[in-house]
């Protein structure tokens, strides 16, 4: 069988090697491809990944017997209806599905209409309307362009100049283009967030590992947002409770949502999750595989990629095998210095053969017999492991055996970030384990729970984590509830089963379960 792979970033890298290790597979052709992919698939640069007439006439002569449309773009402009439609079968939604990344004001309201998780917002239209809102409402707050933006749409505003600046940059500077038209105003959530991508036939969801990706440019979360600098798998916050609250909370919800629509959903279905102290809320919904996550999920995937994928374009998801390794990977992004902003292009790309073979290529070109940076992202160097920590430091280990010269690469101190951020607080700022969220969630939407209580339960969440704590302390340490609302709080969260109590002598001692 003949492969068409749409799409030129380290993401359709990834998915090309995965697609090579079915034995049916004959040649993969990859559209427009690059520099890198061009060691394990035919690429051809003249055909963009808009450019979908040309897509479908390349199909029809080169014998293709299925397609994968891997980016936004050409997802949403229906690249997936018009291969069928020539009688080429895909993976990927059709447009009138992508749409659920293509509009985020589509995406909010469905999430509204169907009671899906997600933070407060505001639409607008006009940019005057959108600031004089920005002025009062609570900070800090996000704005987001609704169309595609290449991943960067998203401005949060910790000030009202901030917030103000970020509505004109969107709406009247048209920063991202027509993307801009509307803008949406959120909520600003807080919890670690979480990245899950998913196979679905548009009935069943078979949820991929998990994972975590770093967004800004910089060390300690600093820095302009970018297209992702580095990623890990799985997500050491995302834990089996959580995964069953957002299979029943979300996913599947999503996914019914769509078909109730007439939208239904067949392909890779990406949601980007926070998880609150009330629970996991959507923060965005992705069209596609991630990237750079898919160069960490598919590492792990034992089972046969082109196999699950005609599974999702067939109905048959169900009677698939879809079956991860328990081990972990992590994948470092090297970026042309300057990235996201301004960056030279043409550099000399030289990699050992060890890192090369677990390298994949994104912003890259071949000319001369030679590979030439022609990107700000450039490679997504990748490692697995037994364990999170041993592929973290197994991926930077090959980092540095990297012969790309210093002067004009930057390697992100992503490894920093991940040590600082998840296993130094990892205990401090999450819910335990076994925290059931699905009872808190629930008992929110009934009204039995106040809003003072969800400020306490909040407060005890990020305040004490695993530790043991009195309602004396609590009350010292809260400073805005009066004790017998502390003790009401804390006999009804015991009685819910979210509290664990401990006698010791005359003092009772509660925590998180």
């Amino acid at each position: 069988m003949n492969i068409l792979v749409v799409g030129g970033g380290g993401r359709e890298h990834a998915i090309v090697r995965k697609l090579k290790e079915n034995p049916e597979v004959e040649t993969i052709y990859c559209v427009p491809g690059n520099g890198g992919i061009a060691a394990d698939a035919v690429c051809v640069a003249e055909i963009g990944a808009k450019d979908i007439p040309a897509q479908v006439a390349f199909a029809k002569a080169h014998d293709i017997g299925f397609a994968v449309v891997a980016p936004d773009d050409p997802l949403v402009l229906g690249a997936v209806d018009a291969l069928e439609a020539a009688g080429i079968p895909c993976f990927g939604p059709k447009a009138n599905a992508a749409i659920i990344e293509g509009s985020k004001v589509f995406s909010k309201e469905l999430m509204k209409k169907y009671a899906i998780p997600t933070a407060d917002y505001r639409v607008f239209t006009d940019a005057a309307a959108a600031m004089d809102y920005v002025k009062t409402c609570p900070l800090p707050v996000v704005v987001k362009a609704d169309g595609l933006a290449l991943g960067k749409g998203v401005l949060i505003a910790e000030t009202r100049e901030d917030a103000v600046s970020a509505v004109e940059t969107i709406m009247l500077n048209r920063a991202f283009g027509s993307s801009g038209s509307r803008v949406v105003v959120e909520e600003f959530l807080t919890g670690p967030e979480v990245s899950v991508l998913a196979f679905t036939d548009g009935n069943t969801v078979v949820p991929m590992v998990s994972s975590m990706d770093h967004k800004r440019a910089h060390d300690d979360d600093k820095g302009l947002n970018t297209g992702g600098m580095g990623t890990v798998a799985p997500n050491p916050y995302y834990t089996d409770d959580i995964a069953r609250v957002c299979m029943e909370m979300i996913f599947l919800p999503t996914v019914r949502a769509m078909n109730a629509e007439g939208r239904t959903f067949r392909g890779c279905l990406y949601f980007g999750l926070m998880l609150t102290p009330n629970g996991p809320k959507v923060i965005e919904y992705n069209c596609r595989f991630g990237d750079p996550e898919t160069q960490v999920v598919l590492p792990l995937l034992e089972s046969d990629l082109l196999t699950i994928m005609l599974a999702c374009r067939n109905g048959t998801l169900a009677d698939t095998e879809v079956k991860f390794s328990d081990g972990a990977a992590c994948c470092v992004i090297m970026a042309s210095s300057g990235y996201p902003e301004h960056y030279e292009k043409g550099f000399a790309i030289t990699m050992p053969a060890e890192t090369a073979a677990n390298t994949y290529v994104a912003g890259a070109k071949r000319e001369n017999d030679r590979l030439l940076t022609s990107g700000g992202r450039v490679l997504g160097v990748t490692a697995t492991a037994a364990d999170l920590k041993s592929a973290v430091e197994k991926a930077y280990e090959r980092v540095e055996k990297n012969a790309m010269l210093t002067g004009y690469t930057d390697v992100t101190p992503f490894l920093s970030y991940f040590c600082k951020e998840v296993y130094n607080r990892l205990q401090a700022d999450t819910a335990p384990a076994h925290t059931d969220f699905k009872v808190y969630q629930q008992a929110l939407v009934e009204g039995r729970i106040t809003e003072k209580e969800r400020l306490l339960w909040e407060y005890v969440l990020s305040a004490y984590g695993t530790s043991e704590f009195t309602t004396k302390q609590l009350e010292k340490d809260f400073r805005n509830a009066a004790y017998a609302t502390i003790r009401t709080f804390v006999m009804k969260f015991h009685d819910m089963d979210l509290l664990a109590a401990r006698n010791a002598g005359n003092r009772v001692f509660y925590k998180v379960k």
